[in-house]
């Protein structure tokens, strides 16, 4: 399945009657699933009608990919039944971990890009597909302090997965940046070594300053996207090509109408006759 390159948002329930007569063209949502992973009930069924009217996307906050032991068997049977039941576009992930041992965390956690790492990588990413039976896409991470010990730079790490799993990526400009302040780097450096052909979609996001360290920023997802990130997303679209473009914002959510223009933004950039194919 693929979805022709359109801007969409990250739904939120307050704002099902504004989406729902909304005429915006190619607006797609998505959700995570772990909010709708249910037998039945009022939210389950704002999400059969919202996946009536639009196309949808599933991003995962909780296989804990990276860990050392597969995905939770009965979390995956519930997000294959989902996925099923809306028969969303896409489904994705993040390149992280929140499960060891039989103890949950809830973060998504980084880990030294080892050998060892990608082969666990590539053994719980095929598994799960197998399991859903789906292809998912896995999301570059946030970073705020720097990991000794990596064998392999990020977006090699990441091509290298995506290659032996058959996964897409799912490339979050915003954390590209975010990543890029915190650890010293230049974003456009990463963004053009990124194995753009294997990305699925693209996250743009708010940052804010740590409050305890104003010279840390965070991928807080509760502000308007930054102009410095806009500039990446078009350097992206021009050199790679159109992709399915989401807004996110969790946090200090405004009206629909305020996510639909920035919305709009993304997707006016998304113009083929203006970006490569």
């Amino acid at each position: 399945m693929s979805m022709t390159p359109a801007a969409g948002i990250g739904f939120k329930p307050p704002h099902f009657d504004a989406a729902m007569r909304s005429r915006a063209s190619g607006l797609w949502f998505e959700v995570h699933p772990e909010n709708y992973m249910v037998d039945g009930g009022p939210r389950l069924a704002m999400l059969d009608a919202l996946a009536e009217r639009f196309p949808l996307s599933l991003h995962g906050v909780s296989l804990s990919l990276a860990a050392a032991d597969l995905p939770d068997a009965t979390q995956l049977r519930r997000l294959r039944v989902l996925i099923d039941r809306i028969r969303p576009v896409l489904v994705s992930e993040h390149m992280a971990w929140s499960a060891w041992g039989g103890r949950y965390i809830p973060d998504l956690l980084p880990f030294p890009r080892t050998h060892e790492a990608l082969e666990h990588l590539v053994r719980n990413v095929t598994h799960t597909q197998e399991r859903l039976g789906r292809r998912i896409s896995l999301e570059n991470p946030s970073h705020y302090l720097r990991l000794e010990g990596h064998d392999w730079s990020e977006t090699d790490f990441l091509a290298e997965l995506a290659r032996r799993s058959g996964c897409g990526l799912l490339l979050d400009i915003n954390n590209v940046y975010v990543s890029a302040h915190n650890l010293g780097h230049d974003p456009l450096d990463y963004l053009d070594a990124f194995p753009l052909p294997a990305v699925t979609e693209i996250h743009l996001a708010g940052h804010a300053a740590d409050d305890n360290d104003a010279t840390l920023l965070i991928d807080s997802h509760d502000s308007a996207v930054a102009d410095s990130v806009w500039s990446l997303y078009d350097h992206v679209l021009l050199r790679g090509g159109a992709r399915p473009t989401l807004i996110e914002r969790d946090g200090d959510v405004p009206s629909f109408a305020t996510l639909l223009t920035e919305r709009d933004r993304a997707h006016a950039l998304l113009d083929v006759e203006r970006v490569a194919a």
